[in-house]
């Protein structure tokens, strides 16, 4: 399945009893803030997933601030929400693709390919007029069957020995990534190596994804290279893992803990300013 969906396309399929829709509106800076989003309005039938309660585990030493739930806790949740083999899930946010990329990273992650990104989030869906409810839906339980790919993620010891071949894309902002400021985590900088890729850049200015030559030019110097992408937790990366994909890149790996969880470790190297490509 493509990535990514238009508003029409879910406005066409609104009613189809095989496609839930889930908000995953979520402020980094107000955690609540995406909850009471949902409750003013939302897409008619969508569920609502919070970054913090659903789509992340609990945070410990190590593995960032957005540790990957045990698969255990994700079955549940999406047994919950009615999704299992023949469902096509529709994630939606209004933070640039993020959220929604990690509960779309996170079914692919489980072996559920049968999901999609709502193109330009619910602006988009606003912007064209579609209707909006504040109802609240009961969603009929299925039964999710997991099928783990371990394949798709990396973790600190991963990133400590990966090749020279492999290319290791930072997602945050540039002034982040050069060390410049850090408004989250205790040490400012990034993975020694790591190129800025900054995920922001992969949208056009109405916040829908770039088309696929213009997100095929952003990655031609390592196009045929192995690729990690991390960012400050493991989620905004997502939104960068979802714009490779729909350049083809299907294959790209995500470093969960990212720089919350590299900076965990007191030995690792930390580095500022630009890389040399």
């Amino acid at each position: 399945m493509q990535p990514l969906v238009t508003p029409q396309w879910l406005k066409d399929h609104l009613q189809d009893e095989n496609v839930v829709i889930v908000d995953c509106r979520f402020a980094l800076s107000a955690s609540e803030a995406g909850a009471e989003d949902y409750r003013n309005d939302h897409i008619p039938g969508a569920r609502y997933f919070d970054l913090n309660r659903d789509l992340s585990g609990p945070k410990g030493a190590h593995g960032g601030r957005h540790p990957l739930p045990d698969p255990t806790a994700l079955v549940s949740l999406f047994s919950r929400a009615g999704i299992d083999e023949n469902v096509t899930v529709i994630a939606y946010d209004d933070q640039e693709m993020a959220m929604a990329g990690r509960l779309w990273w996170l079914l692919r992650y489980l072996g559920h390919d049968k999901v999609a990104v709502l193109d330009g989030g619910y602006a988009a869906w606003k912007e064209a007029g579609y209707e909006v409810t504040a109802d609240v839906p009961t969603p009929q339980a299925r039964a999710f069957t997991p099928h783990v790919r371990p394949d798709m993620l990396v973790d600190v010891q991963a990133v400590r020995e990966r090749s020279r071949q492999t290319v290791l894309l930072d997602s945050r902002a540039p002034e982040r990534y050069r060390g410049e400021v850090e408004p989250l985590d205790p040490k400012a900088g990034h993975i020694p190596g790591a190129l800025s890729f900054f995920y922001k850049d992969n949208l056009a200015s109405d916040m829908t994804m770039l088309p696929v030559e213009k997100l095929s030019e952003r990655i031609a110097d390592f196009a045929n290279q192995d690729i990690i992408v991390y960012c400050g937790s493991g989620v905004t990366a997502c939104s960068n893992l979802l714009a490779l994909h729909a350049a083809g890149r299907t294959d790209v790996k995500l470093y969960t803990g990212s720089w919350s969880d590299w900076v965990s470790y007191e030995d690792n190297p930390v580095a500022t300013g630009e890389e040399q490509e």
